[in-house]
């Protein structure tokens, strides 16, 4: 590629030489006296105009490497390169890796929004702006189920924020366009059409993605969507890694219910209303002899929830909400989510082919565990994982049978866990060579010893491994 470049450079150079004379024999210049104010279109001139609203977010953090060669991770029983004994094997170094992504000024005193995944677990961050210049930046809040984030950067004056559209109001085949930083090329605008809404990808109970075609790859992650106003009617998000005309987009509608909650307490406090639910198929519709598919059929009724003091029994099935309609079974948690908690309201159900309607008080969800109510909740922050007894929702999750054991739901970066080898959905079997009844005897099993032998199950496979604390 460079011999072609310079060949290509060294050939105009000497054929422009030769031409000298008589180049302008070779074009037509404009006509100066013709109007030039239609020359760009509105994609240009919105594009031109969030410019300044669009940033470059670097980010860097330490991860551990193993210098064995290998992932610090399982290796499967018949696996050449399974590592020996753990006390043979030589710790792993610590690096910094950096990564980047995108962002928007939402606000003039330096508020930013980008994407979770772009700052989940770094330590530094650092905001590049149009200009060539750049701050340091701290997270003000984050959502990891809305895969949203709020930062800010100080000390930089006159910022521009972008206006923040309606994105209801967007509909498939409107034209929208994209600014970000894919690959790392700065400012990068690609322009398509909204191709749906409502697209679910499995990120989360709060999917209701906006399909684009404009172009969106790696770097565009937390820029902005526009309309043909210039406004953003949503935040980009994911893509679809074997196609290059599949991106998913964050509705701005959802960003902004939110959006005061990350900004003043760091995080978002979400109705909760104690409930498994599922969709209602053909055979569901004719065993509960109901008139329709629509609603939200419950599978499971947590104890001691709002929904189990309002009388909620499996086999219900929630058609109205506050007065709103539930016409598919993933709008309910979304509009139990957004609900006011402490607030008093009807939900009406059909029961045994009969309407009734019951009276609830929304409550807190005060962790992601608790969709599935709180038994055995159990977390390691001083070994960096947290795990939970086995539910419906978290087999379902994880893709397991059922099981014996614990599910592990979290594993922090750079600790006793990661080094061992852990990940979420791993089921721990074993600790010290005795089973595992539930998460309160693995925290008892565990105790404050320094090392540990547990056996995991991970797909069709057992391996024991040995946490030690740093």
């Amino acid at each position: 590629m460079t011999h072609r470049l310079v060949f290509a450079a060294t050939f105009l150079l000497v054929f422009g030489l030769a031409s000298a004379g008589n180049a302008k024999d070779f074009w037509t210049d404009p006509d100066p006296s013709l109007p030039r104010e239609d020359v760009h279109s509105r994609f240009a001139e919105l594009a031109r105009d969030a410019a300044d609203s669009v940033v470059n977010v670097h980010t860097s953090k330490t991860v551990s490497q193993p210098q064995n060669g290998f992932p610090d991770i399982f290796r499967m029983p018949g696996n050449p390169n399974t590592p020996g004994p753990r006390q043979h094997r030589r710790p792993s170094l610590q690096r910094r890796v950096p990564s980047m992504g995108t962002g928007f000024v939402i606000s003039s005193d330096g508020h930013i929004l980008t994407n979770h995944h772009v700052i989940d677990g770094v330590d530094e961050i650092e905001v590049r702006f149009r200009d060539g210049t750049s701050a340091k930046a701290e997270v003000v809040g984050e959502d990891p189920k809305t895969d949203l984030a709020l930062i800010r950067v100080t000390g930089v004056e006159s910022l521009k924020a972008l206006v923040l559209g309606d994105s209801e109001e967007i509909l498939p085949g409107d034209w929208v366009v994209a600014i970000g930083n894919p690959f790392g090329l700065s400012h990068t605008v690609t322009v398509g059409i909204v191709s749906a809404k409502g697209r679910r990808i499995g990120h989360g109970p709060y999917d209701d993605y906006i399909q684009t075609d404009a172009a969106i790859n790696p770097g565009n992650s937390g820029g902005p969507l526009l309309n043909v106003r210039g406004e953003v009617i949503g935040i980009n998000t994911a893509i679809n890694p074997v196609a290059n005309t599949i991106g998913f987009a964050v509705p701005v509608n959802l960003a902004k219910s939110i959006l005061s909650q990350l900004r003043d307490r760091g995080h978002v406090e979400r109705g909760w209303l104690g409930v498994g639910i599922q969709a209602v198929n053909e055979d569901l519709q004719e065993a509960f002899d109901l008139p329709d598919r629509r609603g939200a059929l419950v599978s499971q009724v947590s104890e001691g929830s709002p929904a189990d003091d309002a009388g909620l029994q499996r086999g219900d099935v929630i058609i109205r909400f506050d007065g709103k309609v539930v016409e598919e079974m993933r709008e309910l948690p979304g509009l139990v989510s957004v609900t006011p908690i402490g607030k008093k309201l009807a939900i009406e159900v059909l029961r045994k082919g009969e309407k009734e309607t019951l009276q609830v008080k929304i409550g807190r969800l005060e962790d992601p565990h608790q969709l599935a109510g709180k038994r055995g909740l159990e977390d390691f922050k001083n070994l960096g994982f947290e795990v939970q007894d086995p539910t419906p929702a978290l087999l379902a999750r994880y893709g397991l049978d059922e099981t014996t054991g614990v599910i592990v739901t979290a594993v922090q970066a750079v600790s006793p866990a990661e080094e061992a080898g852990l990940v979420p959905g791993d089921v721990i079997l074993e600790a010290e060579f005795d089973t595992i009844e539930d998460a309160a005897d693995l925290r008892e099993r565990l105790g404050e010893v320094e090392s540990a032998v547990l056996l995991i199950s991970r797909g069709d496979s057992t391996v024991f491994t040995t946490i030690r604390r740093m």
